[in-house]
């Protein structure tokens, strides 16, 4: 039996300089407005605020976990680490998600609290506040969004987003506040926060799991994989050792095995295998092993 390995060709996902100084700007930005949402969630007694605050700094953690994810995703592969520092992108996504579960039980547990024993809120300097955060927060979100696709990203835009809800529910609790002087509204709306952080946080959690466990990435099945390259390559007679999964979201990789005859033009039929795994399933890497179809099979043929 013959065996034949392909090259291993890489597709990088687009931008990575660009979203790396994205979340720097953003890291810069909610680093430097947390200072003042801490002294204005204490001068009011707003637990909105200092949710808020408190969210703002697990997030600058989280943007500096992310920013360093991207750094060392640029380091090269070597000796220890054939695939390079890329996994770590996902492993800071997936620690991002966690941090967000933590803050949002904190808000559930000390709104509870609150909600038996309100406290006096200072509205007006929570409105002035929150509204700045909510400006700040909007500023930092879009820096975010206009990056390219990627996971540790999207956690580190989640936790942005999660600021920037929590500024506008800071907002709408002053407000309440200032026209009825109903004081339970600010730990009611810190819980509704707080849950929808936790619906994001769930879907980064998932994903990122899933790619460290080298799940098949989604979209993906290896049926299908061998049924494309047994029916899209003249050369092949039978797929088997189906293996498909990620090295981070946008970077799909798959081995297999392909079964050809005996006169087949390997570098050729390998090309095939290439091009078609890239253009139906969009996976830049793989690793592909020939084989020669035994004698039983093609003699006397």
């Amino acid at each position: 039996m013959v065996h034949q390995q392909s090259g291993h060709g890489h597709s990088h996902g687009g931008g990575p300089g660009g979203n790396e100084r994205r979340v720097l700007l953003a890291l810069v930005l909610t680093a430097g407005f947390m200072i003042a949402e801490v002294v204005g969630g204490l001068l009011s007694g707003s637990l909105a605020l200092l949710a808020d605050a408190g969210h703002m700094l697990t997030d600058a953690v989280a943007l500096a976990l992310t920013w360093v994810a991207f750094r060392l995703a640029r380091r090269p592969s070597d000796q220890r680490r054939s695939f390079g520092y890329h996994r770590f992108e996902v492993l800071a996504a997936f620690v991002n998600g966690l941090v967000l579960f933590g803050i949002a039980g904190w808000i559930v547990i000390e709104a509870a609290r609150r909600l038996g024993d309100p406290v006096p809120v200072l509205a007006g300097p929570m409105l002035v506040i929150a509204t700045l955060g909510l400006l700040v927060n909007i500023a930092a979100f879009l820096v975010l969004r206009g990056g390219s696709d990627n996971l540790n990203l999207r956690s580190a835009v989640l936790h942005v987003l999660g600021d920037l809800l929590g500024s506008v529910a800071a907002i709408g609790a002053a407000l309440v506040i200032l026209a009825t002087g109903w004081f339970p509204i600010d730990p009611i709306l810190s819980v509704l926060v707080a849950l929808l952080v936790l619906r994001s946080a769930w879907a980064v959690v998932r994903q990122s799991t899933h790619i460290l466990l080298e799940g098949t990435p989604e979209g993906i099945d290896g049926g299908a994989i061998a049924a494309a390259v047994r029916d899209g390559v003249a050369a092949v007679t039978e797929v088997h050792h189906v293996h498909a999964w990620s090295l981070t979201a946008e970077r799909r990789m798959v081995t297999l095995h392909a079964t050809v005859a005996a006169d087949t033009d390997r570098d050729d039929t390998l090309g095939q295998i290439r091009t078609l795994l890239e253009r139906q399933f969009g996976i830049g890497h793989a690793t592909i092993q020939l084989e020669r179809a035994s004698c039983d099979d093609h003699c006397g043929r």
